[in-house]
């Protein structure tokens, strides 16, 4: 199993930045496709973004040219950074972790982001 501890979300501005980490506890992390997830109000979840432990990444349209992801293997952590945010990324950011071996999936607790004048 795995434990997920995300931190970064807030308030920011429409245009503006903010940068997500995920710190994962209790397992071998490089087993582990990494990922972040969104939910709006009155919305499902939906996909932010994957990164394998090899640097392989898939981005939703809605973020690509705005988001990057990354993974630091040796901190067992990902990050979301987002640029250029819109209203519409205002949303609860959850970090998922899916085991390459058992395909289970792993939640944070999610972290909210707010974009707004």
């Amino acid at each position: 199993q795995v434990q997920l501890v995300e931190s970064g979300g807030g308030l920011v501005q429409p245009g503006g930045s903010l940068r997500l980490s995920c710190a994962a506890e209790g397992s071998r992390f490089s087993l582990y496709v990494m990922g972040w997830f969104r939910q709006a109000p009155g919305k499902q979840r939906e996909l932010v973004v994957t990164i394998t432990s090899g640097g392989s990444t898939n981005y939703a349209d809605s973020v690509k040219g705005r988001f990057t992801i990354s993974r630091d293997n040796a901190k067992n952590t990902v990050y979301l950074q987002m640029n250029s945010l819109k209203p519409e990324d205002t949303a609860v950011y959850y970090c998922n972790a899916r085991s390459i071996v058992t395909l289970t999936h792993y939640w944070g607790q999610g972290t909210q982001v707010t974009v707004s004048s």
